[in-house]
Parts: structure tokens; C-alpha cells; sequence
């Protein structure tokens, strides 16, 4: 078993669900038409906090993915989606309708209520937050769990 399987704890599921987070914010990213910078390499961050290489983050870019969220992701995970899809949407500090809509639609699909959306934009910060912060919004989106 590779390291970072031991050293985080994931099995197969957690890399794939990493994976589809990923084309999540990928998806995301390209609502507008167009990636911009600061949104690509957020994206490339997190890939890569999840072990893969650049060279599989990459070809993500070019195309569009399904918007596909795993039925068994707990509930920190499925913090942790909407948190990023968040912080990204609001990472080039401007918000479109279709990115709140987008954002929305993978809210619901993770089993939250769409109201939960509305409070993390008001709470969530484009730049890295302190670990207190997210504990306090973990808490506050787990009481929108439907």
C-alpha cells in the first residue's frame, strides 16, 4: 500500500471520491468560460494535497465533467466539497449567477440544503482560514444535512 494511503488513512473510495471533487472544481472553474489563473492553480493545490501528480490534474482542464458526488461520503467530506467549491467560486473575487446555480446543484446532490450554500458564502474566505474557523462552519453545515 502506497505511504500515503497509510499516512492518511484513505482507501480506494477516498481517491476516487478525490477524484470526482476534483472534476467538481474543475467544472466549477469553467462555468464562466474561461479558467483564471488563480483558479487553476487552487485547483492544482488541491490536487496535489491528494497525491496526484500535475500531469494527472492537467487534462482535467480541457473538457467538461458529470456532476457526480459518492453516495457514501461522510459527513466531513462532504464538507470539505463544498467548502473548496466555495472558496473557489469566490477566489477571483467576483460571483456569477451560474457558479451560485452550479454550486447549488452539487449542494443538493451532496445531501445538503441549498440555504447551506448561502450561509458559506457569507463565511467562507478566499484565502486559507484558521483551523478554528473551519471547525465552526463544519458544525454550521452539518445542521443543513437533509
Amino acid at each position: 500500500m502506497p505511504p500515503f494511503l497509510l499516512t492518511f488513512g484513505l482507501s480506494k473510495p477516498i481517491v476516487m471520491a478525490s477524484l470526482q471533487q476534483m472534476k467538481l472544481l474543475v467544472n466549477l472553474a469553467r462555468v464562466d468560460g474561461e479558467v483564471a489563473e488563480k483558479e487553476r492553480q487552487y485547483i492544482i493545490n488541491i490536487g496535489q494535497a491528494n497525491h496526484m501528480l500535475i500531469a494527472e490534474i492537467l487534462p482535467m482542464f480541457s473538457g467538461d465533467h458529470e456532476v457526480v458526488t459518492a453516495d457514501d461520503l461522510s459527513g466531513e467530506e462532504k464538507f470539505d466539497y463544498i467548502f473548496h467549491l466555495v472558496q473557489l467560486m469566490k477566489i477571483d473575487g467576483k460571483l456569477y449567477r451560474d457558479e451560485i446555480k452550479y454550486c447549488a446543484q452539487v449542494a443538493a446532490n451532496l445531501g445538503f440544503s441549498q440555504d447551506v450554500l448561502f450561509e458559506l458564502m457569507l463565511k467562507v474566505k478566499s484565502t486559507a482560514m484558521e483551523k478554528d474557523e473551519l471547525e465552526s462552519l463544519k458544525k454550521l453545515t452539518a445542521a443543513y444535512i437533509l
